[in-house]
């Protein structure tokens, strides 16, 4: 697969006329993947064979999803929301058992655990999680890219602190996966939702599990797709699951990974190496930026930028075609691959008056 390079990239793929910034709440679709979903569209409503999805198509999103990550695909479960995957989770814990989140971290990470009253849910701060791991814990979770502010987890104090305790690890890539280099392989679970940094519609998702945590869960949602023959699972109790990840699925709703594939395809030419340096150069000119105005990020590296006490000025930039997000009072500007120079100076330049 030859890459191709951001410009070019930027000219073929993408359309918009905004300058958009706001990628950590939802991605713009490439051209390639909307024009797939209008095509699948177009077919259902001509009510011709291809307008059924393709479930061809959906394996491809599921190996593009594994090869970005770096696992094989059979360790890749798809869904249609995050939360359903973290349920999942839950529902296999014993009672009594003990979870481990950051303060603060994203609702559909901590609500299932939290809606269960007979698990131990604790929370500590992000930066001192790794520290707050004890005997006890039967499950550490947390976001490797915080959703409010952009900061990120020491993934791997928390992987050495979990193994030293007996604990499994749970992290949500959401806001990682797509521009910031992640192996899902070094964590029990992953779970990843496909409508933000990976380019693709609402409604795809996907989970992560290594081969021991597969034995630990319960294929709660075992419909046909579940089967190892899905055609001959359509009827009656399904008589032989999938032997892999497979038989995590919940059936898939075809639009969005018609979506997904195209984009993830994308993304795998492009590179996520390149793809991490070109965001990150971006957000580096926009806190350097910040400083002269008289602002003061919350620190560190990503791709999300999130200014405490401004996050009323979200409405006024949204005036001035410049998109971004207002979350836990802060502003938070959000930078990826159709991103350029021109829109950090922008949005420096609206901010600045």
């Amino acid at each position: 697969m030859e890459p191709i390079a951001f410009a070019d990239v930027i000219r073929a793929e993408f359309g918009h006329t905004t300058t958009y910034l706001n990628t950590a709440t939802t991605g713009v679709l490439p051209r390639r993947s909307a024009a797939a979903v209008r095509a699948l569209a177009d077919a259902g409503q001509a009510g011709t064979p291809e307008g059924f999805g393709s479930f061809e198509t959906v394996e491809a999103a599921r190996a593009a999803f594994a090869r970005l990550v770096g696992v094989a695909p059979g360790r890749v479960a798809l869904g249609a929301a995050v939360s359903t995957h973290v349920g999942l989770i839950s529902a296999a814990l014993p009672a009594g058992a003990e979870v481990l989140l950051p303060e603060g971290d994203f609702s559909s990470l901590i609500s299932p655990f939290s809606v269960r009253d007979d698990l131990k849910v604790r929370f500590a701060p992000l930066e001192s999680l790794a520290e707050a791991v004890r005997p006890e814990t039967a499950l550490v979770a947390l976001s490797a890219v915080q959703s409010a502010d952009g900061r990120t987890g020491d993934l791997a104090a928390v992987r050495a602190a979990a193994a030293a305790h007996g604990a499994r690890t749970l992290i949500d890539a959401t806001h990682a996966a797509g521009w910031l280099p992640f192996e899902a392989g070094r964590y029990d679970y992953t779970v990843t939702a496909g409508y933000k940094w990976l380019l693709g519609g609402r409604g795809a998702s996907y989970l992560t599990v290594t081969e021991e945590a597969q034995e630990s869960l319960v294929p709660l949602f075992a419909g046909w797709v579940a089967g190892a023959s899905i055609w001959d699972s359509t009827y009656g109790p399904v008589t032989e699951l999938a032997p892999d990840a497979r038989r995590f699925d919940a059936a898939p709703p075809f639009l969005p990974y018609h979506a997904a594939a195209p984009s993830l395809e994308l993304l795998e030419r492009v590179g996520i190496a390149a793809v991490h340096a070109h965001d990150t150069a971006l957000a580096a000119r926009y806190r350097a930026g910040l400083a002269s105005l008289g602002h003061e990020p919350v620190p560190g590296d990503s791709a999300i930028v999130s200014v405490p006490g401004v996050g009323d000025r979200q409405e006024a930039l949204a005036a001035a075609g410049v998109y971004t997000a207002a979350r836990a009072g802060s502003l938070r500007a959000s930078f990826h691959l159709y991103n350029t120079v021109g829109d950090v100076d922008r949005l420096l330049d609206v901010l600045g008056g």
